[in-house]
C-alpha cells in the first residue's frame, strides 16, 4: 500500500522539481507506462518512428553526422527501422574524443558534461541533453515502479560516483530528504565502516535498497557474520547494478534481506537499457532505445547469440549516440515475459565486474576509488590495475602524447594517497591491454580474497 508521503513525493514534490529543471520527466514517464502494455509489434513500430525522427534530426543539425551521410551518400530516410541501422558505422568512444564539437547539435540546449571511464578504463567525455536525461528517470521511475515501490519510498544508495559523493550541495541534501534517499559511500568498505552501514540501515527501514551487487553483498555477509538480521526490516526489493550480478550475490542478498533482487543494466554513457521485471524478464527500454549484439567483425547477431552490446538511443539528439559500442557482451532474448509487456529482453548480460582492493589496513575500497584516480589524468589512452599483494600494486597504462613525467607522479600520488604509503605502485607503459576471453577490459584485478 502507498503511503501518504509517497503519493505526496512522487505525485507532487518530485514533479514540481523536475519542472523546475525544465525536464520533460513526468510526461514521459506516462508514456512509458502505457506503451509497456502494447504489443510487441506496436512497441517496435513507435521505435522505429523515434528512430526516423532521431536520424532525420542528426543528419541536418550535427555537423559529424551530417558530412557521415554526405560522405556514405546515404539519405536519413533510407534509415526506416532498427534492421537499417547495419548500413551505418559504430559510434566509439575514440570517435567520440576526437569528435566531441562535432556531436553537438547545432539546436542543443543546455548541455551536462559527463566523464566515466567505462567498463575498458579508457577516459572518455561525452554531453547530455535534457531530453536524454529525462528520459532516464523516467525509464528508471517504471522500472522501480514493478516492484511495488515508487518514488517517496524510504531509499538507501550504495554508491560510489564522485558526481554523487561530491554534489551534496544544501540544495541537493533537501531533495533527498524530502525523496527519503540517502546516499552511502561505497569507496571503502572497512569492518567499521561495514558495521556503520548495517547500523544505518537498520535504523532506516528502507523499502528498497539500491547499489553495486559487489558491495551490497558485502554489507549483507558483514550482517550475516555478526549475527545481524536483516530480513526483518521490511525491505521489498534490492536493486542492484552498474556491475554484474553473481548467482553467489544473490543468494545472499536474497536471503540476509529476505527480498528478492532486481537487476539493472545501463550506463552514464549508453543509457538506461534494460531492467528486471518480478517475472525475471530483463526488458529493454525499447522505445527510444535499439539495441544491437554483434559479433567481433561487426556484424549483427539474432537472438540467442552473445556478441556486443551496440546501442542507438534516440532520445540524444542534442549530442547523438548512434550505434555505440558499448564494449559490454550480453545474449538477446527472443521470447516473451509472462509478466504480459510487450518490451523485449536480454537473455543473459556478460562481462560487468569491479573488484574491490584491499589495503594493508584490511579496509576494502570499491575499484572505482582506484579507477577515478586515473580516469582524468592527460595523456592516459587506457589503463588497467591488477593487485599483485597488499603490498604490490601494478598499473598498465597505454601513455598517449601528453603523458608525462607529472602524469606518473600523479598516478602514483593518488594511489598512495588511497591505499597507504606503505604499498609499492608500479607503473607500467603498454602499446596495448588485451581483452578479457568475454571481449571486454576489467580495469580492476585483485589477486587478494576479500
Amino acid at each position: 500500500m502507498t503511503s501518504a508521503y509517497t503519493w505526496l513525493a512522487s505525485r507532487v514534490l518530485f514533479p514540481v522539481h523536475e519542472a523546475l529543471k525544465n525536464h520533460g520527466t513526468v510526461r514521459l514517464h506516462r508514456e512509458l507506462e502505457r506503451s509497456q502494455w502494447l504489443s510487441a509489434q506496436e512497441i517496435a513500430e513507435r521505435q522505429a518512428a523515434h528512430l526516423r525522427a532521431f536520424v532525420t534530426r542528426i543528419a541536418s543539425r550535427v555537423p559529424y553526422y551530417r558530412d557521415l551521410f554526405a560522405s556514405l551518400d546515404i539519405a536519413p530516410e533510407a534509415i526506416r527501422g532498427a534492421e537499417d541501422l547495419a548500413r551505418l558505422p559504430f559510434l566509439t568512444k575514440d570517435l567520440i574524443r576526437r569528435h566531441a564539437d562535432g556531436l553537438r547539435s547545432s539546436d542543443a540546449g543546455p548541455l551536462k558534461r559527463f566523464n566515466t571511464g567505462g567498463s575498458t578504463g579508457e577516459p572518455l567525455i561525452f554531453h547530455l541533453g535534457r531530453e536524454r536525461i529525462a528520459h532516464d528517470v523516467a525509464a528508471k521511475w517504471r522500472a522501480t515502479r514493478w516492484w511495488g515501490v515508487d518514488i517517496g519510498d524510504p531509499e538507501l544508495v550504495v554508491w560510489g560516483s564522485p558526481v554523487e559523493l561530491g554534489a551534496q550541495d544544501r540544495l541537493r541534501e533537501w531533495r533527498d530528504r524530502l525523496l527519503r534517499s540517502q546516499l552511502l559511500p561505497a569507496f571503502e568498505m572497512s569492518p567499521a565502516n561495514l558495521e556503520r552501514f548495517v547500523a544505518k540501515i537498520r535504523q532506516t527501514r528502507p523499502a528498497m535498497l539500491f547499489g553495486y551487487p559487489s558491495s551490497l553483498a558485502l554489507i549483507a555477509r558483514h550482517a550475516e557474520r555478526c549475527g545481524q538480521r536483516m530480513d526483518d526490516l521490511g525491505v521489498r526489493v534490492v536493486f542492484v547494478t552498474s556491475e554484474r550480478l553473481y548467482d553467489d550475490q544473490k543468494a545472499t542478498l536474497e536471503r540476509v534481506f529476505g527480498c528478492p533482487t532486481a537487476n539493472g543494466y545501463g550506463g552514464r554513457d549508453a543509457g538506461f537499457i534494460a531492467h528486471q521485471c518480478p517475472h525475471g524478464g530483463m526488458h529493454l527500454s525499447a522505445e527510444h532505445i535499439v539495441v544491437e549484439i554483434v559479433d567481433p567483425e561487426g556484424r549483427v547477431l539474432p537472438p540467442g547469440q552473445a556478441g556486443e552490446v551496440v546501442v542507438t538511443h534516440t532520445a540524444t539528439g542534442e549530442y547523438p549516440f548512434l550505434r555505440y559500442r558499448t564494449g559490454d557482451v550480453a545474449v538477446l532474448d527472443d521470447g516473451r515475459c509472462p509478466c504480459g509487456r510487450g518490451l523485449p529482453m536480454l537473455r543473459d548480460i556478460q562481462g560487468r565486474t569491479t573488484d574491490f582492493i584491499v589495503a594493508p589496513d584490511g579496509t576494502v575500497m570499491h575499484g572505482l576509488a582506484l579507477i577515478y584516480v586515473l580516469r582524468d589524468q592527460p595523456g592516459v589512452e587506457a589503463f588497467k590495475i591488477i593487485q599483485e599483494s597488499v603490498e604490490r600494486l601494478r598499473v598498465l597504462v597505454v601513455p598517449g602524447e601528453a603523458f608525462t613525467e607529472d602524469t606518473e607522479r600523479a598516478v602514483v600520488t593518488g594511489l598512495s594517497q588511497r591505499l597507504g604509503e606503505g604499498v609499492t605502485i608500479e607503473v607500467e607503459k603498454v602499446s596495448d591491454i588485451p581483452r578479457e576471453r568475454s571481449g571486454k577490459f576489467r580495469y580492476v584485478v585483485s589477486k587478494v580474497v576479500v
